[in-house]
């Protein structure tokens, strides 16, 4: 698993002054992507060799809402694994209260043509590495 902290800036609210909704799925993005980097990855340098990654499906449960100038927690794991897919189990916290369970499936795409693709062999070997115990 992987941790990212976040502090909440005015941007991130809306006119109730909490996180507006679809900014929660920028703060797992961010945690994602750093998952990756502490793998190795730039998704940059990914997509310069012809791999990219899309969101297949999302979903998540909005349980308690963050604020401004909180500082949350992004947890990121690798809840499943396919050749040309992974599905990251993530939850942001405050502190040790949770505010938002999801699960988001991400294809393995050739950049290029748009096209579902095998994920590089190095890359899936790290990501089931870090698959649980049950998996």
């Amino acid at each position: 698993m992987n941790t990212l902290v976040i502090r909440v800036y005015y941007e991130d609210t809306d006119a109730a002054g909490i996180v507006y909704y679809a900014n929660y799925f920028r703060f797992i993005e961010r945690g994602r992507t750093e998952l990756l980097r502490t793998l190795g990855h730039d998704q940059n340098i990914l997509m310069k060799e012809g791999t990219a990654f899309a969101v297949r499906s999302a979903s998540a449960e909005f349980l308690k809402p963050a604020k401004l100038d909180d500082l949350l927690t992004v947890e990121t794991a690798v809840a499943a694994l396919g050749r040309a897919q992974v599905t990251f189990a993530q939850r942001i916290l405050r502190d040790n209260e949770l505010l938002l369970d999801a699960k988001i499936r991400v294809a393995c795409i050739d950049p290029a043509r748009g096209r579902p693709m095998p994920m590089p062999r190095a890359l899936h070997e790290q990501l089931s590495a870090l698959l649980g115990p049950s998996q």
